[in-house]
């Protein structure tokens, strides 16, 4: 079983934004420009994400203190194997045998050594290599998503700049209702979409996850920032809970019809006056 909490403490990294080392199908990268502004009044705050992902926001933000949560947790071991200063020494190979032997053998590990050095690099590479960053796991905890064929992948072997930024964060994996916040935390909310993709992790993410989220972020005195896609139910759920909505229209990636076209989404916030 996956620990809950592993935290480093050094000094805080240089405030300068650093790319995510992961790809992220849904990243949030694009939303930093609206997101620094409501941002930097507060930046004496800790930064909290319930459902921290690639990491787009975080090291666009670049707290001195952040607590960041995930329900996936080989993204966490990953992310925590980088804080102990991580050099992948596996074979990486942009090839599609390569890539079904290696996603073989993560899913061995993920019975036997879920938390290892090995495992979290085997995690960078099928990220690297496998079709649009997507983390898709099926009802056994197997990791499926399939082989990317690209033309070509560019791939890292060490993470020294990550891991000056993570240093000082803390990360944790496991149900959002389950981190310690305090009553100053910044919070922001990244969810799975409504009505989208459900297969991040074993049990989904459905729509009486979204309510309940939305209860326990109400419940919150300090700062919130909560976006989801725009659909008539997530709008109307946001507004009673007192939420002030703002939209976006967030780009396009992932899409198997090749339709580009914005999705609309909603940034709602709460309590950002103080």
């Amino acid at each position: 079983m996956f620990d809950t909490e592993f935290t480093l403490t050094m000094e805080p990294a240089a405030n300068r934004t650093l790319d995510p080392p992961l790809k992220w199908a849904g990243g949030k990268r694009w939303q930093l420009p609206h997101l620094r502004h409501l941002w930097q009044p507060h930046a004496h705050r800790r930064l909290v994400e319930p459902f921290c992902g690639g990491l787009a926001v975080s090291l666009g933000l670049r707290p001195d203190r952040a607590l960041l949560n995930d329900v996936n947790a080989h993204v966490v071991n990953f992310y925590r194997w980088v804080q102990r200063g991580l050099t992948i020494t596996i074979p990486m190979r942009n090839e599609r045998a390569f890539y079904d032997a290696h996603r073989n053998r993560f899913n061995a590990l993920v019975r036997t050594a879920p938390t290892s050095d090995e495992a979290a690099s085997l995690f960078y590479y099928l990220n690297r290599t496998g079709f649009n960053g997507l983390c898709r796991f099926n009802q056994s905890g197997g990791f499926n998503a399939p082989f990317g064929k690209y033309a070509t992948v560019t791939y890292r072997r060490s993470f020294e700049d990550e891991r000056e930024a993570l240093t000082p964060w803390t990360f944790m994996t496991g149900d959002f209702a389950d981190m310690p916040l305090d009553p100053e935390d910044f919070v922001y909310c990244d969810p799975p979409y409504d009505a989208g993709f459900v297969d991040y992790a074993e049990d989904g993410f459905g729509w009486e996850d979204q309510v309940r989220l939305v209860t326990w972020l109400g419940q919150h005195p300090g700062p919130v920032v909560l976006t989801n896609r725009a659909t008539s139910r997530i709008v109307a759920l946001y507004e009673r809970a007192g939420f002030q909505l703002r939209y976006l229209d967030a780009p396009r990636r992932i899409s198997c019809t090749g339709d580009r076209t914005p999705v609309r989404e909603v940034l709602a916030m709460r309590n950002l006056a103080g």
